[in-house]
């Protein structure tokens, strides 16, 4: 064994010690850290030879890299929408790199049936049914990657054609539909081989990023098609009336995608859950975990009602694996042959907090985000570009957008998101950490008043 290797390994339990004591105070550090730092370009270092050792590896990260790390796991990182990580899901995170299992098959671990006590947990709390069945991903990306490419299957099913097999030549002219699509979106159809062009952006209603449902029934009539939904779109937190979308399924033939990254976490809020109804009758889902969970990167579930659609894509031919069975392991069901244990530390915090707890932290983030627009509405040449529906709020100001975010990310305090909304330049400040506070919201209020003066 190379001597530093050998040397880690006798000295490993001192050197873990040492690095949980770094990582607590980074952590306790947090509330201090600047949330946004400009990058520091520096040349790279040349490839070590003989290495350092942990150790060595631990000092030479501190002084090289940290100091340039944001605080984008604090409570005032308001941009995109961004989770931060729980103490529990903190502590799976740690040991999932710890046993470095590999949740493909089910014969060597008992991995996989943690995964899939979390996916149903998971599947009990956005309220689906116990016809959809779950797998961990890498993000909501990944995650509508998986749930377009079950759609595109389906439509090949309507014409006696496994797009598996035969490709998507072997199909007419594939349409997908929707109101307020997310990039992500158009990436997953570009992946897919469907192409970008075959988004078709429906009418939305007056004042809003949600679907005309009387455009998309419209749509619908010329053929089966696939339809990409959101429960909560980036900007402005809007929802599709998903009720009314699956009600046209009583008279067209069309794949049901939602896209709920962060907005099905509106279904732990009693006074929100109403704008998820109707998500059981989706045939995908898409959710991020790593959004209003608040488990580490990378964390993300894809749902379907059609598992055998999702075995025909991804299954694996090899001897050394053998044939799916009947319940499937999760190498027939993923892009990846090769899974991280993504689901501990969702089970972790689930474990920990239970449902009441993250209920707690989706309702506050809310009240924090109307709390904030309310405030923010009262500064002169501030307007809301809409109303503070859920975790998001979105404005324009007088003046240059960009430079006032620019000005907000300088300061270290805080860091938002300039976006477009309805043609117009504006901000967004979208609440999911679940440090974030009345504290929080006075300081992000205090420098957004500061950079508006």
């Amino acid at each position: 064994m190379h001597t530093r290797l050998a040397d880690d390994l006798e000295r490993l339990p001192d050197l873990l010690e040492s690095t949980r004591g770094y990582a607590a105070r980074l952590l306790a550090g947090l509330d201090a850290r600047p949330v946004a730092r400009p990058p520091d370009t520096r040349p790279a270092d040349p490839l070590p030879v003989e290495g350092i050792g942990l150790e060595g590896a631990l000092t030479r990260f501190a002084e090289r890299w940290e100091p340039g790390l944001s605080g984008s796991a604090g409570p005032r990182y308001l941009g995109f929408v961004t989770g931060g990580a729980t103490p529990a899901s903190v502590a799976g995170d740690w040991l999932t790199s710890t046993l470095d299992q590999n949740v493909a098959s089910d014969g060597d671990s008992s991995a996989p049936d943690l995964e899939r006590e979390t996916l149903d947990w998971l599947r009990k709390l956005f309220g689906l049914t116990r016809t959809h069945t779950g797998a961990f991903v890498s993000g909501a990306t990944m995650s509508n990657v998986v749930g377009l490419a079950i759609g595109r299957e389906w439509l090949g099913e309507q014409y006696g054609i496994s797009v598996a097999q035969a490709g998507t030549q072997a199909l007419p002219a594939i349409r997908v539909l929707s109101g307020s699509p997310h990039s992500s979106i158009y990436k997953a159809l570009s992946i897919l081989g469907i192409g970008r062009e075959q988004l078709h952006q429906l009418p939305v209603l007056p004042g809003r990023e949600a679907v005309d449902v009387s455009a998309l029934a419209a749509a619908l009539s010329q053929g089966p098609a696939i339809v990409v939904a959101n429960a909560g779109t980036v900007n402005t937190a809007d929802f599709d009336n998903l009720r009314a979308i699956a009600a046209l399924k009583r008279d067209h033939r069309f794949w049901l995608h939602v896209d709920g990254a962060f907005g099905l976490f509106a279904a732990l809020s009693p006074d929100h859950a109403h704008l998820v109804d109707g998500l059981a009758e989706a045939d995908s889902v898409c959710v991020d975990l790593h959004k209003w969970l608040n488990v580490p990167y990378d964390a993300a579930v894809q749902f379907t009602r059609r598992q055998d659609l999702q075995l025909s894509v991804f299954h694996n031919d090899a001897a050394y694996l053998g044939a799916p069975a009947e319940e499937p392991e999760f190498v027939h069901l993923t892009p990846e042959n090769s899974r991280r244990m993504r689901a501990l530390p969702a089970w972790f915090s689930l474990t920990a907090y239970g449902l009441a707890g993250h209920r707690e932290i989706v309702e506050r983030n809310i009240a924090s985000a109307r709390r904030l627009g309310a405030r923010l509405a009262t500064l002169p040449g501030v307007r809301l570009l809409a109303p503070v529906r859920l975790n998001v709020v979105c404005f324009t100001v007088d003046g240059d957008a960009s430079a006032v975010f620019r000005s907000v990310a300088e300061t270290g305090e805080a860091f938002l998101t300039p976006t477009v909304y309805a043609g117009r330049p504006g901000l967004r400040i979208a609440f999911s950490n679940w440090r974030t506070g009345e504290r929080d919201e006075e300081r992000v209020f205090d420098v957004l008043r500061k950079v508006l003066a």
